[in-house]
């Protein structure tokens, strides 16, 4: 039995990375900020609450982070934790360069300082392609990130490989492209979509405003990503890999999905910004444009080459797009005809 130690482990793919390592049999313990509150709706989802230990850890504080890597000694260590809103991160800089470049750094050191022995995986992201050069991006595809959020995830990405270079450590970078799943939290647009539409459908909210309908990701299943995140520390050295499904859809295309699982009959009408989504039957408004929404700087379109983790994990997406909406839509309607607070 392993100990595994997951920073962000309340987040959706620290949930389900959680789950995944009990079902080895492995001990898990989650770092939580003590400041944020366990919300652990995630984990009771999942039913694993109870077999998840939980540690105050805070990624702004070296005492504290070598206090718990010393107790809880883990044969590997998964940084999921950051400030992960792109929004958020125009607002707040620098907290957002301390948490996701800097707080790399604190952690790569400590467990350097405890022998470097500890296998860890660094949570990297497809936003740190930003304004891409070339379709599709991969490993090797200059970054060009356009969001603070963006830019100190670069520096976490290029310390973890810098630590692996220079100090022979088993650490290794994701780059996930957009993974989502009925776990996501509703201030990310899919689930901002789905839980809205749910609303709308359950007769308790009004209709949705979005920055853009145009913007484009590749979206695949948080499930299959855990997926190879696992793989990533099980290879016999560190390395980098994108996970990313290949396709790309728009939030208009999410939009219309989510709404004909709902039963709605989307139809769109005029363009540019007064563009709007409407039920066709009853002319009910689903969606208008909300121009105050859109960041300073925005990325147009991601989709992801991950030819290499295929090759070299044996990792592919299993679950489509329209199997990843069609379950959060499900999920939300639920939750919409009962406590829709409780998954906020």
């Amino acid at each position: 039995m392993e100990t595994i130690f997951i920073t962000g482990v309340l987040g959706q793919d620290g949930a389900y990375l959680a789950r995944h390592a009990l079902e080895k049999g492995h001990r898990v313990v989650g770092g939580v900020r003590s400041s944020s509150g366990a919300n652990t709706w995630r984990l009771d989802e999942l039913g694993v609450a109870r077999d998840v230990e939980l540690v105050d850890f805070e990624l702004l504080e070296e005492p504290n982070i070598r206090a718990v890597l010393d107790a809880v000694k883990p044969d590997r260590c998964f940084n999921l934790a950051a400030q992960s809103l792109v929004g958020t991160s125009f607002r707040q800089p620098l907290l957002t360069a301390d948490v996701d470049g800097m707080g790399v750094l604190r952690l790569l050191e400590c467990l350097r300082m405890a022998g470097g022995q500890t296998r860890f995986y660094q949570a990297s992201t497809s936003e740190m392609f930003g304004r891409a050069i070339e379709t599709p991006q991969r490993e090797t595809t200059p970054f060009y990130p356009r969001s603070p959020y963006g830019v100190a995830k670069v520096f976490g990405h290029f310390i973890t490989r810098n630590y692996r270079e220079a100090h022979g450590m088993h650490a290794s970078a994701g780059i996930l492209f957009n993974h989502e799943s009925p776990l996501r939290g509703a201030e990310f647009v899919t689930r901002k979509v789905t839980l809205g539409l749910a609303r709308l459908r359950r007769g308790t909210g009004g209709p949705l405003r979005l920055g853009s309908l145009d913007a484009r990701r590749d979206w695949g299943h948080a499930r299959d990503y855990v997926e190879g995140i696992w793989q990533m520390t099980e290879q016999p050295q560190g390395d980098e890999f994108v996970l990313a499904t290949g396709h790309s859809s728009s939030v208009r295309d999410f939009v219309f999905a989510a709404a004909l699982c709902l039963g709605f009959d989307p139809e769109c009408r005029g363009e540019g910004d007064n563009e709007t989504i409407v039920d066709r039957p009853s002319n009910t408004l689903l969606v208008s444009i909300d121009t105050s929404l859109r960041r300073p700087a925005e990325v147009e379109t991601l989709v992801g080459d991950a030819s290499l983790a295929s090759e070299r994990l044996g990792w592919r997406p299993t679950i489509g797009f329209g199997a990843l909406v069609a379950e959060m839509a499900a999920a939300d309607y639920q939750r919409a005809g009962h406590v829709p607070a409780a998954v906020s």
